[in-house]
Order: C-alpha cells, then sequence, then structure tokens
C-alpha cells in the first residue's frame, strides 16, 4: 500500500505546485497494476467537479468491471467522490489521512467497500501546511 499511496502523494504535490488543492488519487488494478493517476484540479481548470478521485478515474479510462479495483487516495474522500466510489462499485479505497478532512469513507465501509486508513504523516503535514496557507480555498473546497 505504501507504494500506492506513493503515486498519490506525488499527484498531490503535483497540484500544490501548479496552485491548487493537494489531493491526490490513483486507481490500481487488484494486481496494483496502475490504471490511472491524477490531482485535484478544480483551481487550475476552474472545474468544481475536478477531484483527485474523479482525475485518476477518468484517466484509468472505461473498464467492464471495477469491483476489484482499489482507489488510493490521500485524502479522506467528499461525498462526490465517495458516491462515484459507489456508483462504479469499486470495491477497495486506501485513505492517506482523515485527520484534517472526514469525509464519506464510514459510510462507503458500512456499504460493503473495504476501507483502509492510514493516517500517514507525509499526507497529513501536506494537508496540515495547505490549510494554514490557504483557507480561503481549503473552505471552498470543502464547501464551507
Amino acid at each position: 500500500m505504501a507504494a500506492m499511496l506513493t503515486v498519490a502523494l506525488e499527484e498531490a504535490r503535483q497540484g500544490l505546485a501548479e496552485g491548487g488543492i493537494p489531493i491526490g488519487a490513483a486507481l490500481f488494478g487488484p494486481d496494483g497494476e496502475l490504471l490511472g493517476r491524477g490531482h485535484n484540479r478544480r483551481i487550475q481548470d476552474g472545474d468544481p467537479s475536478m477531484h483527485a478521485e474523479t482525475a485518476a478515474f477518468r484517466a484509468a479510462g472505461r473498464l467492464r468491471d471495477y469491483s476489484r479495483m482499489i482507489m488510493v487516495t490521500t485524502l479522506s474522500p467528499c461525498w462526490y467522490c465517495s458516491g462515484l466510489v459507489r456508483q462504479f462499485g469499486i470495491g477497495q479505497v486506501v485513505i492517506g489521512e482523515s485527520v484534517t478532512f472526514h469525509g464519506g469513507h464510514d459510510w462507503l465501509a458500512e456499504h460493503g467497500v473495504k476501507v483502509t486508513v492510514l493516517e500517514d504523516a507525509a499526507c497529513i503535514a501536506l494537508m496540515r501546511d495547505f490549510i494554514a496557507c490557504r483557507p480561503e480555498l481549503w473552505h471552498e473546497d470543502i464547501g464551507e
């Protein structure tokens, strides 16, 4: 899981370097094959729907069955991204951290998705630093 999280964390850092919100995600096959990766691009693209999980999902392209796929994200998925996981039946979600934001991962677990929360120190530090430096973007992103 650490190698998978590294991919998502690289994406989060790329998003931050672009002036965006540092959330990254990647979609992996059951054998660990990287299918798609992406980062939150809401600011960069002016598109409120371009969350990290959405970007990774789109980058993976069309698949016949998502039930054995693993979505790895640096931050607990919001309700929008949790809905994406449920809509397409993604079977597993690995979360870098839920300290700075507790999204819909409990709901996902209640509906049969295997959820692993790592509480990774690098993911936590990245989001804490961002929230401290850019609270207005953070509050916009989470709808507050």
